[in-house]
């Protein structure tokens, strides 16, 4: 699977959803997953705006929009917020005088994403109810675009019918595109950094054992934890599918 990316300068992780599926005809330019657009700039919003692009489903938390709100014009936003946990964690611990370890901070970002299953998945049911009430182009994001928005868009490629193997693919391709910012690496060592920045297979993964402990599988917990049943289920095949 060769990699599509679209050229929004400051957006760095914009992509359509549909670019690198094969198993399932996904419609093109319907549904984007991005890093926050709160920096967009004029040529940023146009080129996102040329792609229809009406409706935004924001899963950061309060803080986090306030300081970058939405710079996109004349479009719908959602807010389905779903704190930074992982920010939290590491501002105490730095605070505190510890300097977490590349090993520490992993598993930080594995508890992450089991809070994602286990005390978020209302934001992420409600996220499947605003893809199911229309199929209009819709940008979801936080504001990284990796973490919240990379769990969402594993368990939408999911329910249209993607492999594992493209979910996965999908979900690593922010190591590609993501720019870090400025002040991504004060009081962590690069390397360690580096792993806060980026995504592994082994996050994505804690998700998906906390799903199968909790729920028996990820079919049950699309149908029991996000209210995906087979009638749900066929209207988004039928709204984001060609």
């Amino acid at each position: 699977m060769s990699a599509v990316f679209l050229p929004i300068t400051h957006a760095s992780n914009f992509r359509d959803l549909a670019a690198n599926v094969r198993s399932v005809a996904i419609r093109p330019q319907v549904l984007f997953r991005s890093d926050h657009l709160g920096a967009l700039d004029a040529n940023d919003a146009q080129q996102i705006r040329s792609l229809g692009v009406r409706r935004v489903l924001d899963f950061r938390g309060v803080d986090e929009r306030t300081a970058a709100m939405c710079a996109l014009p004349d479009v719908q936003v959602h807010s389905l917020a779903i704190e930074p946990t992982i920010v939290q964690v590491l501002s105490e611990l730095l605070e505190g005088g510890h300097r977490p370890s590349e090993v520490e901070v992993v598993g930080h970002m594995q508890d992450t994403y089991r809070g994602f299953v286990r005390t978020s998945s209302h934001r992420f049911a409600e996220f499947f109810r605003l893809l199911l009430a229309s199929d209009e182009p819709t940008v979801f994001h936080c504001t990284a675009g990796k973490d919240r928005t990379g769990f969402a868009a594993a368990l939408v490629l999911h329910a249209l019918g993607a492999t594992r193997e493209e979910v996965m693919h999908d979900y690593l391709l922010t190591n590609q595109r993501m720019k870090p910012p400025s002040w991504a690496w004060r009081g962590l060592e690069p390397h360690v950094a580096r792993v806060l920045w980026g995504v592994q297979p082994e996050f994505l993964q804690a998700s998906l054992d906390a799903i199968d402990q909790d729920y028996g599988g990820l079919e049950a917990y699309l149908r029991e934890g996000l209210g995906l049943g087979p009638a749900e289920r066929d209207r988004l095949r039928a709204l984001y599918c060609r």
